[in-house]
């Protein structure tokens, strides 16, 4: 009881946290909502989706997973605390560049260090990470199906809007910043990835 306690908490404050990124973070250029193609609001309904449709698929118990709860719920708490790790040291490696919604702000430029060396989207993949964690925490293998698959793809869709956006506006200069990256994964070729 006191693992699944914990859970609870660490989501609230998870969610917490994305509301108020949310709030603070919004482009104030008029052109970021046009950018952004909807993508965010795909995101957070698939998220949305995802996470109710993963509990009602644990409720039902089938596709449990083997081996003892607890275990499982330690093991998504740790992957919900990494994801939300990895997500915040890129944004605070972006600093004023980060938005929640698609924006290149005047003056902005392709960062390449820190986490970004080795990672196009990092905070996408904290987010990922996160979510697959989230997802293990119901010892079930249907909530993992149907909280990190839709949940994925609507990343996919805003990864392809936004790096449009940045191809863009940095041309050449982004495009041999992507042959140097992968998009969530470093050192994984490919190219969904």
């Amino acid at each position: 009881m006191r693992a699944n306690l914990t859970v609870i908490l660490v989501s609230v404050l998870w969610v917490v946290s994305e509301v108020v990124l949310v709030i603070t973070k919004r482009s104030q250029k008029s052109a970021a909502k046009a950018a952004d193609r909807g993508s965010q609001r795909i995101l957070w309904l698939a998220i949305l989706v995802s996470i109710t449709g993963g509990v009602f698929a644990a409720s039902t118990g089938l596709g449990a997973m083997p081996g003892q709860r607890s275990v499982w719920t330690l093991v998504g708490l740790l992957l919900i605390l990494s994801g939300l790790v990895i997500r915040w040291l890129a944004i605070l490696t972006l600093k004023e560049s980060f938005t929640v919604d698609i924006a290149i702000s005047p003056g902005q430029r392709i960062i390449d260090r820190g986490i970004y060396r080795f990672i196009r989207h990092p905070s996408y993949t904290g987010s990922l990470v996160s979510f697959l964690g989230l997802a293990i925490t119901f010892a079930n293998w249907l909530s993992i199906l149907v909280i990190i698959i839709p949940i994925t793809g609507a990343f996919l869709y805003r990864v392809r809007i936004e790096e449009a956006a940045l191809h863009q506006a940095f041309g050449e200069e982004y495009a041999g910043y992507a042959r140097r990256t992968r998009r969530f994964v470093p050192f994984l070729f490919l190219t969904l990835l």
